[in-house]
């Protein structure tokens, strides 16, 4: 039951990555996306990964885990290609 309930907990967690990740990658800037707060939920999403392999529990909560990670290493690219956006912006402004 128990992972069941995390896999419930991560799903809802991962179904708002994807349209975080449309929202920024349109919007072409970083200026409202929070680097700190990307970086500690990718901790997060690593840590539980490794809790899942440190405890030999490889199952498919492991999946959603790392289906988690990959979108929000995908929002952090998203950062760093809306923060080279910013700054081209600014040096055309110049």
């Amino acid at each position: 039951m128990a992972e069941i309930l995390e896999t419930i907990m991560l799903v809802c967690f991962g179904f708002s990555w994807p349209t975080n990740l449309i929202k920024n990658y349109k919007a072409h800037t970083a200026k409202n996306t929070s680097l700190a707060f990307l970086l500690l939920i990718l901790v997060g999403y690593i840590a539980g990964i490794a809790a899942k392999i440190y405890a030999h529990r490889i199952n498919y909560v492991l999946v959603v885990y790392i289906l988690n990670l990959v979108m929000v290493l995908l929002n952090l690219a998203v950062y760093f290609i809306n923060l080279r956006h910013d700054k081209a912006a600014e040096a055309a402004a110049q």
